[in-house]
């Protein structure tokens, strides 16, 4: 590999040259780059949620990562308790004094199968395909044979043949999910995807060797409603690309006020803490109003970068809207969706 790429691989946004794709603290909210199959798996008809992330601000041009997902549930028919979701997801990823850039945008369908109204069991099966692209500002880099005697560079530097990849890119999934307990108080949910499914090119230098590492995920959740106003829930995700291997997972303690006559929870406040194996400790905090919710979390860097960072890792903010159709109600009441 030349030495400028070299440097952009070690740069770029979560070494996603290097084989390595973005990832989230607050990963749960992520469900199209988690799993497709969980797309709509909630008791809400829609979700509508922005993202934005600052990673290692102590280092000069820290990760920038944006995002912004939609889905939506929709009863099969008014006999069935199936239904099918549909989700879009777009992100864009920057750092690195060349602005390394990555964009992508993933449209995503998920059908789910309803196994038991009973139990409100459901076996899910979503796909995603959309178009990803890599980008830098050949202008901003400088190379090793630009240098003389340590001085400023004074002849051009190496022959990029191209400073924006596009390609296309596949993914599924797999997610199971059922509602347990005396009073059908517990959710278990359990999933499986897979990313870059075609193998897509990712060479700056049109190298055909070059391509992205298929990407593999395990979820699994757990949810009990201990009382009216007490929910607790525990999130696990295992991701594995390449040589590149990241498990996180924690819990959070949730507290309704519930309104007066107990039809609906006018707040909910969460608090919880996250840990990414030899990466980071991530306290999160959540608050949610009627439809609309807020929620914070921060990575404390407990890695060997703690040193250059001191312990500072990242911070994410996201805003989420969520609800009903409207008129809906007689379909909606077919749809018996797990609670998360």
């Amino acid at each position: 590999m030349k030495s400028g790429l070299l440097l952009m691989a070690l740069l770029s946004p979560c070494m996603v040259m290097a084989q390595a794709d973005v990832h989230f603290s607050q990963f749960y909210e992520t469900t199209v780059l988690r799993n497709p199959a969980l797309i709509g798996v909630s008791e809400q008809d829609y979700k509508i949620s922005v993202l934005y992330r600052n990673q290692w601000a102590t280092i000069a041009n820290p990760f920038q990562t944006g995002m912004l997902t939609a889905e939506g549930r929709f009863p099969v028919s008014f006999a069935s308790s199936d239904f099918v979701s549909v989700g879009l997801l777009g992100y864009y990823d920057k750092a690195g004094s060349v602005d390394r850039k990555i964009t992508a945008f993933y449209p995503a369908v998920n059908y789910s199968k309803c196994l038991n109204t009973n139990t409100n069991t459901y076996l899910s099966m979503g796909f995603t395909g959309g178009y990803l692209q890599n980008s830098f500002d050949p202008t901003k880099a400088t190379y090793n044979n630009q240098y003389q005697n340590g001085f400023e560079p004074t002849i051009p530097g190496e022959n990029i043949a191209m400073a924006r990849v596009g390609t296309f890119d596949v993914g599924a999934g797999l997610n199971f999910s059922t509602i347990r307990g005396a009073n059908k108080d517990i959710l278990y949910m359990l999933g499986v995807s897979a990313y870059h499914l075609t193998r897509p090119s990712n060479s700056f230098y049109k190298d055909p060797t070059m391509n992205l590492a298929m990407r593999w995920n395990a979820n699994a959740g757990f949810s009990k409603q201990a009382t009216d106003q007490v929910v607790y829930q525990v999130q696990v995700n295992y991701a594995q690309q390449g040589q590149f291997r990241e498990i996180v997972g924690g819990g959070m303690l949730g507290w309704n006020m519930i309104q007066k006559g107990g039809a609906a929870n006018i707040f909910t406040v969460y608090g919880g803490l996250f840990y990414r194996h030899k990466d980071a400790v991530i306290p999160t905090f959540k608050l949610r109003y009627k439809d609309l919710a807020f929620s914070m979390s921060y990575d404390v860097n407990i890695s060997k970068l703690k040193a250059a960072t001191n312990m500072r890792g990242g911070y994410e903010i996201m805003l989420v809207k969520s609800g009903m159709f409207p008129n809906n109600d007689a379909a909606a009441g077919k749809v018996m969706c797990p609670r998360f």
